[in-house]
């Protein structure tokens, strides 16, 4: 990865290029950016008011891809004690659904989380619709159904050990 967090340079051939920045890292043009898709997701297209400013992405690992400069995933890492008690994933977006960037930016968020915060243990706080895509990158459920949100949640975990 260059210096501005791209792996191959620039995306001019409408290629996937994941980005991987610390918060004091971002630019503020990628902080409005990721802020504006997490915003236009999770608020406007999901109808969900809720406080996405929380605190927690002084301390976390940011992560995106852009294909022809348009942002079409993003995730956090967060360190334990940040968000959950464990290392923890979240604020996991695609823009762009089934052209595989959902696992691609998930796979790579493991990645950075074992990378940055040495995980053996990850958890997540997921929409329980999308319970599937989590178990297809090694999530178990790990708790009963909870309102998160106003929306039905389920704590997911990956461990080391099983992969």
């Amino acid at each position: 990865m260059d210096k501005r967090g791209e792996k191959n340079g620039m995306d001019m051939d409408n290629k996937p290029v994941l980005h991987k920045k610390s918060f004091s890292e971002l630019t503020t043009d990628e902080l409005y950016e990721l802020l504006r898709v997490r915003s236009e997701v999770f608020v406007v297209e999901q109808n969900c008011v809720y406080q996405d400013l929380d605190g927690d992405d002084q301390k976390s690992i940011h992560l995106w891809i852009t294909v022809a400069g348009k942002t079409v995933a993003v995730a956090r890492v967060c360190p334990a004690g940040v968000h959950m008690e464990e290392i923890s994933i979240g604020r996991v977006i695609t823009t762009e659904r089934g052209k595989g960037y959902g696992k691609q930016i998930m796979l790579s968020a493991i990645d950075a989380a074992m990378e940055h915060f040495d995980a053996t243990r990850i958890d997540i706080e997921a929409q329980e619709y999308a319970k599937g895509f989590y178990e297809s990158v090694g999530f178990k459920q790990s708790s009963d159904t909870f309102t998160l949100d106003g929306l039905p949640h389920i704590k997911m975990t990956w461990t080391k050990i099983n992969h």
